[in-house]
């Protein structure tokens, strides 16, 4: 049995971490520095595009969770992709996933150059991204309790910063708090063109940005490999992650567009630190720019974990080199780590060149960041697909099942449709185009590789 562990991951994460780790990976920078893109192109029915994308996410971890509580595996989904649709559809589930934190990685820590740069003017971006990165890493490599005690008190910063933010602003909207005691009232949500500002069109361009702000979620299903208790843990962190992130997301998003115009939002800098402003809390800037700093920091950590067990399996399952798949003492795969923070380190260095080059090659570099979101959405597809494959095949094992579907398979097929409609919207919108377009280059060009390599893993 020993011998066994030393080639296993070890469980390390309590129900509680595993929770907070879903909600850090989901609840990013974006957020905090207000949802402008989204707001101007549909106004303040963004919360009910926030609300809607909800429901998707909800039905995406319930089929996760489904067939995480039957089989809970470091790479869960992309294993299931292998078993349940295609061995070719798990290579790309795991290059998409470690393709997204990659780039997700690289944005977050240049973003913390920009939050130092507040407090010290003057440090390269670089020099605080390389900081950073090498605490990341530690945190990483030391054990899987050291990221997700690290990641747990990340993500704690953020919600009760959101908290704060929804308690505020209700008192604000309601009774008049920082504002002279006369509530500002529920006004703003129509009374600056409408409610639907955009149009049906603008509501479905704006899910396409939301979608990429819920991405993350899924990270849930990786970190069931390492729980300390698989089972008792997702049944858990699926139940109250889902709740807890549509309260913080619709919460924070309807306290914003009821307390601003919607049209006034691109004007004032974060929401947040306004709101804090108002209520005469002082310091408020310096307070949301410790946030921030954390969320990006969360993001970046939650990457480097993610993508590296995906790398990590790739490695077990001979698509890369058996190096990958090596465990450290500690029953961390460090090698894993080690190549994906380079990667990102690669990136931050990539970036500070092409910044000092050129201003063409700086837009070029934030396109590719966004082009992140579609990769991002392979898991949300290939878990739908797995579980309509799954629940066919596993009836016997559904017996007092927690988790079930609701409304199998309807509830899959709208799902797999609502998801397909949106990267429609993303091709049509020459805002996201670009982006979208490079995501499905990578895949083809992932797909190619598969098969060109294929008859090596025979």
């Amino acid at each position: 049995m020993e011998k066994e562990d030393k080639n296993q991951l070890r469980g390390g994460l309590s129900s509680g971490q595993m929770q907070m780790i879903a909600l850090g990976g989901t609840i990013g920078v974006g957020l905090f520095l207000g949802s402008a893109t989204t707001i101007a192109w549909t106004g303040p029915s963004v919360i009910l595009a926030y609300g809607f994308m909800g429901i998707i996410l909800y039905l995406v971890m319930r089929a996760l969770g489904e067939i995480l509580y039957i089989n809970p595996s470091t790479g869960s989904f992309a294993d299931y992709a292998t078993n349940y649709i295609h061995p070719v559809v798990g290579w790309l589930t795991s290059w998409s996933n470690i393709f997204q934190y990659i780039v997700v990685g690289i944005s977050e820590v240049i973003a913390v150059g920009t939050y130092i740069d507040y407090w010290f003017p003057g440090v390269p971006g670089w020099v605080s991204g390389l900081v950073v990165i090498i605490t990341l890493t530690l945190a990483n490599l030391v054990s899987v309790k050291t990221y997700g005690r690290l990641e747990y008190y990340f993500a704690m910063v953020k919600v009760l910063t959101i908290i704060l933010l929804i308690i505020m602003g209700l008192l604000m909207i309601i009774f008049g708090l920082g504002n002279h005691w006369q509530p500002i009232g529920f006004s703003n949500l129509w009374a600056h063109g409408g409610f639907f500002t955009g149009g049906i069109t603008g509501f479905m361009f704006s899910l396409s940005i939301i979608a990429g702000s819920y991405q993350g979620i899924e990270v849930l299903g990786i970190t069931a490999g390492e729980a300390e208790q698989p089972r008792e843990a997702i049944v858990k962190s699926i139940h109250s992650v889902i709740y807890r992130i549509l309260i913080f997301y619709i919460g924070a998003i309807f306290v914003i567009v009821t307390l601003f115009p919607w049209n006034e939002l691109g004007n004032i800098g974060s929401p947040f630190v306004e709101t804090f402003a108002k209520v005469g809390i002082a310091g408020a800037a310096s307070i949301i720019n410790f946030v921030v700093l954390t969320a990006a920091m969360s993001g970046s950590n939650s990457g480097i974990y993610s993508s590296s067990r995906m790398l990590y399996k790739l490695g077990q399952d001979g698509y890369v080199s058996k190096k990958f798949a090596k465990l450290s003492s500690h029953h961390v795969p460090y090698v894993a780590i080690l190549a994906i923070s380079f990667g990102i380190l690669l990136g931050i260095l990539m970036n500070a060149g092409l910044e000092s080059f050129s201003k063409i090659g700086v837009k070029l570099f934030v396109v590719v960041y966004s082009s992140s979101v579609l990769p991002g959405m392979v898991p949300w597809f290939v878990i739908i697909l797995s579980e309509l494959r799954f629940r066919r095949s596993n009836q016997h094992l559904l017996t007092n099942h927690p988790l079930k579907m609701p409304l199998y398979p309807f509830s899959n097929y709208f799902a797999l449709i609502a998801l397909s409609v949106i990267l429609v919207f993303m091709f049509l919108n020459p805002d996201t185009r670009v982006s979208v377009s490079i995501g499905v280059g990578f895949l083809l060009l992932m797909t190619i590789i598969y098969f060109i390599q294929r008859p090596k893993q025979k």
